[in-house]
Parts: structure tokens; C-alpha cells; sequence
């Protein structure tokens, strides 16, 4: 595998790795296990990282970190750590997946950095993905020229909830096979639509529907 040459891992257990860059579509395909299960794990991992890494930083508050938290192990985020290391190289897809521009869709590059986390943790332990974390991941966290942040939904809500008025998404187009299908998303607030979002996930789109409202400063 590129990525493992790449970034010197040696392992005896290449399966655990082949498994971390499996979509569920080329496992469907080969009847073989995807990278879901690896995927749980190495979000627990990556979680537990990060909060420590927080944690450390003694100038920062138990809210700010927490918000702090959630921007450094978002999707964005996550993605931006794969294509950096180069690990959607060794995504195995099934031929649709493949032929549909899978090895560079956001949400499939951002799972496998989780994945990659989770078979980096049961072949070497937590001291070695913490090495690893802080010798490739942290310099990317302390960039400050990048902006991670995509829970424009969460903040959409919150500036809603204070003005008490209701929020709603409403899927209003789906186009596409199933294993490639773009949705269209609007907001809607008090039955006004205020912004429209479109995406490969209906949370993508509600996503961008909220950062196409919030942009307009309607909500204010």
C-alpha cells in the first residue's frame, strides 16, 4: 500500500489496513469486510487524542474546547488530513463507486482517516497513533490558515432557538442511481425558505442550506 511505505509503517497485519481503506461498495462486491467497524473505532481513538491534546492547552475553557474539539475532527477536517497523507490511493471501491469520482468524494476520504486510525491502533497501540498523530496530524490542526469549521446547521439553530421561531429542512430534489444520488435541500424558518444546499448527503445539503441562510444574515 502507497500510504504505509509513504509514512514508514511496518506492520505484520496488512489485512487490518486493507479492511481501513475498504468501502462498503467494493466489500459488497468481493464479500469482504468494509472499513465501517475500523471506521468506529478510530473515532473513539481520534476523539480521545484530540481531548487530551485540548486538554493540555491550559489557557482553554471546557466549552471552548469542546467547540474547539468538534472542528478538529469534522468532516472537513478529516478529509483534509487523508488527502494530505495520501490515503484515499489505497481506497479500494467497487467499479460504480470508482467510476463515480468515490476515490475523491469528501465523506468517503474523511471515513477512512478514522478507519486508517482504528488498524493503526490494534496493530501498534494508542502510544504509536499518538506518535503518529503528532508528528503528521498536529502540524495540520496548528495551521492557522485553515478553517475547518462545517456545523453551520448547529449554528443556524442556535440563532433561531433565541428568536424562538421554527426551522425546518426540506429535501425538495433527488437525482441519481443510489450509490451516487445528489439532494437539494432548503431551509425553511417560520415557513420562509431562507437557504438552499446541494450535495451527495442529505446532511451535506442540509449543511450548506444552513451556511447559504446564515450568509444572507436573514436570521438577525
Amino acid at each position: 500500500m502507497k500510504s504505509l511505505a509513504k509514512l514508514k509503517i511496518q506492520t505484520n497485519q496488512p489485512e487490518l489496513y486493507e479492511t481501513a481503506f475498504t468501502h462498503t461498495s467494493y466489500a459488497n462486491e468481493m464479500n469482504t469486510e468494509s472499513y465501517e467497524r475500523l471506521e468506529y473505532l478510530g473515532d473513539a481513538v481520534l476523539e480521545l487524542f484530540v481531548s487530551n491534546y485540548l486538554y493540555h492547552k491550559k489557557d482553554m475553557e471546557e466549552g471552548e474546547m469542546t467547540k474547539k474539539r468538534s472542528h478538529l475532527v469534522c468532516e472537513n477536517a478529516l478529509y483534509e488530513y487523508s488527502t494530505r497523507l495520501g490515503l484515499n490511493e489505497d481506497l479500494r471501491l467497487g467499479k460504480g463507486e470508482l467510476e463515480n469520482g468515490g476515490m475523491y468524494r469528501k465523506a468517503i476520504v474523511a471515513d477512512i482517516f478514522e478507519s486508517f486510525l482504528g488498524a493503526l491502533y490494534l496493530d501498534k497501540g494508542y502510544p504509536e497513533v499518538a506518535h503518529f498523530m503528532e508528528t503528521y496530524i498536529v502540524p495540520i490542526m496548528e495551521d492557522q490558515s485553515l478553517d475547518f469549521f462545517d456545523d453551520y446547521k448547529s449554528m443556524l439553530q442556535e440563532q433561531v432557538q433565541t428568536d424562538k421561531r421554527s426551522l425546518q429542512y426540506v429535501v425538495t430534489n433527488e437525482t441519481g442511481p443510489a450509490h451516487n444520488k445528489t439532494f437539494t435541500v432548503v431551509v425553511k424558518i417560520d415557513d420562509i425558505v431562507y437557504g438552499e444546499g446541494t450535495a451527495h448527503s442529505k446532511k451535506e445539503a442540509e449543511n450548506l442550506a444552513a451556511k447559504d441562510a446564515l450568509s444572507k444574515s436573514v436570521t438577525k
